[in-house]
């Protein structure tokens, strides 16, 4: 019988710390000042549905509300990471539901504003820039000018055109692109950056996979397109004409801005445009391809020290 006696015993001992702790636990849940206000609150509930729910209760007490004890949504303390705890009654019962908290919805807003900024291999580093760090000077005050003036008509109403930024290497044409895309994510309008003589390689191979057209399809109905480098890429008529050509076709037909950088002003990048590779001048079909950029653009040229050096 010593075993018997002795699990008896056991248990026994267990059971009254069990029952010192669930007495020390429920004091301290209804002494809760939270906890004391919604009950003040809810008189209707009955003393047998207060002890029914003690562990709702607990669980309400242990969590943090509404980020009062975690320092950003990756520390979040909460047994539903980003959910904060709210007692309601329905029908005379105790109810314990989570929303979501400050810290959730700013992670959320600040990674639905970075989808608002794609990219075609343009630098990381791009994705840091602002309007804030770039150096304004005389010669680059008529850029930032045009920069600043579209963002303020943004606000209410997206402009038809962009700017065609054109210069010579380093000065920060790219940079400007950048800038330009972090404040328009912080109004909700979206861009894409795309890096030109990577996006003709990016076009070929989409010619595999039968992805194609859904890409040009995205181009040409992003909020504010942003061409990077236009006049490197190794010219062919098919991309010229085709692709490029579509592009700015659609978005100058439904007055949709589109914003470029080039060593070229658009004189020089006519004669660019024009000679493909293979061979002989097409002159006319460049003149029509600069057109389509003079709609959607105005020309601004960005000069200063190389940045670069």
């Amino acid at each position: 019988m010593k075993p018997v006696q002795s699990e008896i015993k056991k248990w026994m001992e267990q059971n009254k710390n069990f029952k010192e702790n669930y007495l020390k636990v429920r004091e301290e849940v209804l002494n809760d000042s939270e906890i004391s206000e919604f009950l003040s609150l809810n008189p209707q509930l009955s003393q047998q549905e207060i002890e029914k729910n003690l562990i709702k209760l607990y669980e309400y007490k242990t969590q943090s509300k509404q980020c009062d004890k975690c320092k950003s949504f990756g520390e979040c303390i909460n047994m539903i990471q980003g959910y904060s705890p709210i007692l309601r009654t329905n029908h005379d019962e105790i109810n314990l539901v989570y929303e979501k908290c400050h810290n959730r919805i700013d992670y959320e807003k600040q990674k639905e504003q970075q989808n608002l900024i794609q990219s075609l291999y343009m630098p990381k580093d791009i994705f840091h820039a602002s309007i804030d760090s770039i150096d304004i000077d005389s010669q680059r005050q008529p850029a930032v000018h045009e920069m600043l003036n579209f963002l303020k008509e943004a606000k209410t109403n997206l402009p038809e055109k962009g700017v065609y930024f054109f210069g010579p290497f380093g000065v920060g044409k790219t940079y400007f692109l950048g800038a330009l895309a972090n404040e328009l994510k912080r109004i909700n309008i979206s861009s894409m950056l795309i890096y030109m003589p990577e996006f003709v390689r990016e076009m070929k191979s989409s010619i595999k996979d039968d992805s194609i057209n859904e890409k040009i399809n995205y181009f040409k109905k992003t909020d504010v397109l942003m061409l990077d480098d236009i006049g490197a890429e190794t010219q062919s008529a098919w991309f010229r004409d085709e692709i490029l050509g579509s592009i700015l076709q659609y978005r100058m037909m439904e007055n949709l801005p589109v914003f470029f950088t080039s060593n070229y002003n658009l004189e020089q990048l006519e004669e660019q445009l024009a000679t493909t590779n293979r061979g002989g001048s097409e002159s006319v079909k460049a003149g029509r391809i600069i057109e389509r950029v003079k709609q959607v653009s105005k020309e601004v040229k960005l000069i200063g020290r190389n940045r670069r050096d």
